[in-house]
């Protein structure tokens, strides 16, 4: 699986800034660390705490994208 262009890893950072001010007050900012075909998103709260949210799998479009959400319970 190929790694997603620049503009598409910068793309998807900026939405999902958007989504979270607009849906999650909680979060001051949410980071995306990118590795080969996968993005991990984790979030940042208030008093600092960093959060594992998901994990983004690039599926070679822009507005296609695998989804797993991270569980606590699987540290895989």
């Amino acid at each position: 699986m190929a790694s997603p262009p620049e503009s598409t890893k910068t793309s998807l950072r900026q939405r999902l800034l958007a989504r979270a001010r607009e849906r999650w007050p909680q979060l001051t900012t949410v980071q995306v660390r990118h590795h080969g075909a996968f993005a991990y998103v984790t979030g940042e709260l208030t008093d600092g705490t960093t959060l594992p949210l998901f994990r983004l799998r690039y599926n070679g479009s822009a507005s296609s994208w695998g989804f797993a959400i991270y569980r606590a319970s699987h540290e895989d």
